[in-house]
């Protein structure tokens, strides 16, 4: 397993979470590929986006099938600017890269919104440290093991 994902198993063990860490045979950079390797609906994937709120990094899970809206989230967060973060703020923010970001084991935790519309699954994907990882876990699970806030992103 990437050392990212066994960062990313282990705090899922530490949090408690029912989910395990499952290797994908092929990367899962977007929401659709994902969705097709795990056999869900694309809306069942909680993409994780980090985007630079006003410098500070921002985690927002929305539904795979959602876009954020910036403004939107901008006025939720008290932001004067959201906007999407570089490859670099992100590994930097998170010690992940783009395409595998995961809701949790980052080196300091990271402000996270998450999609309300993922609760409308019983089952949600996420990434798992890796392009190549993801876990399965529920709506609730997500908001108890990120501290996030229920939010609408789109």
């Amino acid at each position: 397993m990437h050392p990212n994902a066994e960062i990313v198993a282990k705090a899922l063990l530490d949090q408690g979470a029912t989910g395990v860490i499952v290797e994908l045979p092929d990367s899962a950079r977007t929401a659709q590929a994902a969705a097709e390797q795990v056999g869900c609906e694309v809306g069942a994937i909680a993409n994780s986006l980090v985007f630079d709120a006003d410098g500070a990094p921002l985690l927002v899970l929305t539904s795979g099938a959602h876009r954020v809206d910036t403004a939107k989230v901008a006025a939720l967060v008290g932001a004067a600017k959201v906007r999407r973060a570089t490859p670099e703020f992100v590994r930097e923010a998170t010690g992940q890269p783009i395409g595998g970001v995961a809701p949790i084991g980052h080196p300091a935790p990271v402000r996270t919104l998450v999609d309300v519309w993922l609760e409308k699954h019983g089952q949600v994907w996420a990434a798992g440290g890796h392009p190549h990882t993801v876990f399965p876990t529920s709506y609730d699970e997500l908001l108890r093991i990120t501290g996030g806030t229920p939010v609408e992103v789109e």
